[in-house]
């Protein structure tokens, strides 16, 4: 089974490699494909490595695409592009956020009225953390105005930090609840969030700002090659995220605006990054998905219920897209605007993190539940964004077209 199943990875990976080109310009994505492949794997090898080994992995792999995907997506955020249109991700983050939060957690009460409060905002806090790289066909397409795709850009990179401290203090009310001590518990829930919204951002800023000039004067002095250039992108990206959980900061937060600083303080071109991203990026998702599929789709079938399934649709539709659009009143963006922005919150790395984290370190009853319900939240994220996204995306470029000047009829 070891062979068949490596077998399989390798043909769906070189038939994924020879019909690129037109799978990107399809409603196919590479998640969508690798986590079915992951879903088959899982059925020909179900008890091939023992489920806590599994989990770790899937943990692990999650966590180091995550932190890569940040940093390299903030890289190309143009921050001289983005300071017109801040409101748009700044209402997203402080407003919408919070709406997602709130609205999520009474919807989860009302479909689970015999859960406690404390688990329902659990839920809710996993669940809001939205991932740009399922959605990459809007993020990178052209016809979608660049301050939707930057809008879309940094809400996903900023708000897995600030779900952090939400997502801790219901986990701890949730234990507690059941009368269990949870090791490793911070002594200040309050202070433990200041130190991770603000040691988080002033580490990835430093880091981003002395990296990049370092990066400057060694190409500069003829001192680096391009290869190492890309090997530096990638240390950098781990060390930031190390140094501010070492002293008490948000890592995801560093991460991101680490990466905004050293793309936008970076005097010299930055093309190293897209290459990696297009390659070593993609294989690391690739790996992401490919567990995914085997390991926590199965765990969350074989918890599914109709609960589990009515939240996962809620929390993809009115749960994101009604405070988003909240948030967005005033702002003079379009109907199709905001509704763009509201349906391209999909759900994916940081939901299975923070998701495996509760279930490996709370005693919260109904936790396989939850589990389930991000993982169904997740997978059926994959395929709707997935092949929402290309015609969703063209509809702007259409829409300019028949706008302009050019596209009138001659009187």
């Amino acid at each position: 089974m070891h062979h068949a199943a490596l077998l399989l990875i390798l043909l769906v990976l070189v038939t994924f490699a020879l019909l690129s080109r037109r799978i990107s310009a399809s409603l196919i994505s590479l998640p969508m494909v690798f986590m079915t492949t992951g879903m088959v794997l899982g059925m020909m090898t179900p008890d091939l490595v023992p489920v806590h080994i599994q989990q770790e992995l899937t943990q692990v792999i999650a966590e180091i695409t995550l932190i890569i995907v940040l940093f390299a997506d903030a890289s190309v955020v143009k921050l001289k592009s983005l300071r017109k249109d801040l409101s748009i991700p700044l209402r997203m983050l402080l407003i919408g956020m919070p709406l997602t939060v709130l609205l999520g957690t009474l919807m989860a009460k009302w479909v689970s009225p015999e859960a406690a409060w404390a688990t329902a905002m659990l839920v809710a806090a996993i669940l809001t953390p939205t991932d740009a790289a399922l959605g990459q066909a809007v993020v990178s397409s052209p016809s979608v105005p660049e301050r939707i795709r930057q809008s879309i850009n940094v809400e996903s990179g900023l708000n897995d930090g600030l779900a952090v401290p939400v997502i801790l203090a219901s986990a701890l009310m949730a234990a507690a609840a059941t009368g269990t001590d949870v090791a490793h518990a911070p002594d200040n829930l309050l202070t433990f969030a200041l130190l991770q919204l603000t040691l988080g951002p002033l580490v990835g800023v430093l880091f981003g700002w002395g990296f990049a000039r370092l990066l400057d004067a060694a190409i500069d002095r003829g001192t680096v090659t391009v290869v190492y250039q890309g090997i530096l992108f990638l240390a950098v990206a781990f060390l930031t995220y190390l140094t501010a959980e070492s002293v008490g900061g948000n890592g995801f937060i560093a991460v991101f605006l680490g990466g905004l600083t050293f793309g936008n303080l970076l005097r010299h071109e930055t093309t190293f990054i897209e290459e990696f991203m297009e390659s070593e990026g993609q294989l690391l998702t690739i790996a992401t998905f490919l567990i995914f599929g085997a390991v926590m789709v199965p765990l969350a079938f074989s918890h599914a219920s109709w609960k589990t399934v009515t939240l996962a649709l809620m929390y993809l539709t009115v749960i994101r897209m009604l405070p988003i659009w909240v948030s967005l009143t005033g702002l003079g963006l379009s109907t199709y605007e905001k509704t763009f922005l509201g349906w391209f919150g999909p759900r994916g790395l940081a939901s299975i993190l923070f998701a495996l984290h509760v279930y490996t370190e709370y005693p919260i009853p109904g936790s396989n539940e939850i589990l389930a319900c991000v993982v169904l939240t997740v997978m059926i994220s994959v395929v709707l964004h997935g092949v929402s996204a290309q015609p969703m995306a063209k509809r702007f470029a259409r829409g300019r077209a028949a706008s302009s000047p050019t596209s009138e009829k001659p009187h």
